[in-house]
């Protein structure tokens, strides 16, 4: 029968009100869900239209929101502490242990293999222990990898130490961005500024280590200050988090947690989306990039441009470029779009570092080292940001542990081709060599996917 009283009519209507707003509410998400899941999950406020919050809960969300920030914030600072202490310290290091470009590379091998393993386990044990856990776990091993480098024993004993941080890096890294990736709320903003404190720490570092690495006896001191760093990493972790999982903490935060689609098989889903492995190329050439200015461009300085001991300071200058980049330049990267802005940037850093190739004056050396920094900062914001509106929202923990763990293996591939080309060419290599990797950047950006992944 077509026939129906004005009730039902009007309750139909209600019925397609709701269903619209639901579906405008999950609209540009990557995990819209149909049939059966839909109709099996909780109705949250993201479902129907929204209620009015209450102003003392939307306070209570803001201040929650607020301090989970800090603490990620942190964690991502005291990494950055951690990537910026080897390039002063290479110098003081080779004469430590009588070694030359190549051997002194592996360093960086170490951490990318550690870096990498991390990426893979960090799935298994997120599933297992869950995100507060994984955090502070991965606190608390940084703090005995410190320990060991601190007595200044054998270089093999400096590269397991290495490869150890590695995983914990990878670890706290994928959890951090990953968390704050599939926040509704500011996401990428909050990208850009906890990247930012990850430049800020790469920032302070070397100062600190370059005192450090003017000490033939007592260089590896620096790393107390390190482990004392991580000590109130893991403290502060704890106390945030206390151990629970990502979805309850996002609830604190008024957040709904997005719906696990992938089961037991997020590896083998996040393995099959293409648009993760471009992304993934990216990361490995940009933080080679990165790793390989702040590491090498002191060694390249002191035998090319004829600089002191001071020189480790161009390393501060470096990554205090890519801190302000990543804060100053967001209302660029707004006004004319992340892509284009992406585009722009990498051509500058070609500009500028073929001066630093053929210009041979230190101070224009530093000076163009860190607007290059100051340039390259705000890529990797931007890749994740992309990231988030090309990947399914439920995999993006996992996802982005992975596109930094092959961003890690940049760090150890690059400087070590680096290594080996210094070591048979001269320190001089380095500039050409950097060149071609940026101008690869270029080529790299304009093929990664612009739309969304669907699921087939």
């Amino acid at each position: 029968m077509r026939a129906h009283s004005k009730a039902d009519g009007e309750a139909v209507e209600l019925t397609d009100i709701r269903k619209t707003a639901a579906a405008t509410a999950t609209s540009g998400d990557a995990d819209v869900e149909t049939g059966g899941g839909t109709q099996a999950r909780v109705p949250s406020i993201q479902d129907d239209v929204p209620a009015p919050i209450d102003p003392a809960r939307e306070a209570e969300y803001r201040r929650k929101s607020l301090i989970h920030f800090v603490a990620l914030c942190w964690s991502l600072f005291v990494n950055g502490w951690h990537d910026a202490s080897t390039g002063p310290m290479l110098p003081r290091i080779q004469e430590k242990y009588n070694i030359g470009f190549a051997i002194v590379s592996l360093l960086f091998v170490c951490g990318a293999v550690g870096f990498l393993s991390g990426a893979f386990i960090n799935v298994y044990l997120t599933d297992r222990l869950g995100f507060g856990k994984v955090l502070v776990l991965g606190a608390v091993c940084q703090i005995g990898a410190y320990v060991m480098i601190v007595p200044s024993g054998p270089f093999p004993v400096l590269c397991l130490s290495y490869l150890l941080i590695g995983v914990t890096l990878s670890l706290q890294a994928a959890q951090a961005t990953g968390f704050v990736a599939v926040l509704k709320k500011n996401s990428r903003e909050k990208l850009s500024m906890l990247h930012g404190t990850y430049g800020l720490g790469a920032l302070i570092s070397p100062l600190v280590a370059t005192h450090f690495a003017q000490d033939p006896e007592h260089w590896s001191f620096h790393f107390i200050i390190s482990a004392s760093l991580y000590v109130t990493n893991a403290a502060f972790l704890w106390a945030v988090f206390r151990g629970r999982r990502q979805e309850v903490i996002m609830e604190e935060e008024g957040e709904s947690a997005a719906q696990d689609d992938a089961g037991s098989n997020k590896f083998k889903q996040m393995m099959c989306i293409k648009s993760v492995h471009a992304l993934s190329f990216f990361a490995l050439i940009y933080v080679g990039i990165e790793v390989t200015l702040g590491g090498w461009s002191v060694t390249y300085i002191l035998e090319k441009r004829g600089g002191s001991s001071n020189s480790g300071y161009i390393s501060s200058g470096f990554f205090g470029g890519i801190m302000l980049g990543r804060f100053v330049l967001m209302w660029l990267n707004r006004k004319l779009g992340e892509r284009r802005a992406l585009f722009l940037y990498a051509i500058l850093t070609i500009g500028l570092e073929v001066t630093v190739w053929v210009v041979p004056s230190l101070i224009e050396n530093a000076v163009a080292v860190s607007f290059v920094g100051l340039l390259l900062g705000p890529m990797f914001p931007i890749l994740m940001n992309h990231s988030t509106t090309i990947l399914p929202r439920w995999l993006m923990t996992a996802c982005s542990g992975y596109i930094a763990g092959a961003g890690q293996a940049g760090s150890a591939v690059l400087p070590f081709i680096t290594g080996l080309l210094a070591q048979k060419f001269g320190i001089a290599s380095l500039q050409p060599f950097v060149v071609s990797m940026m101008s690869t950047l270029i080529v790299l950006w304009a093929v990664i996917p612009r739309a969304r992944y669907v699921p087939t």
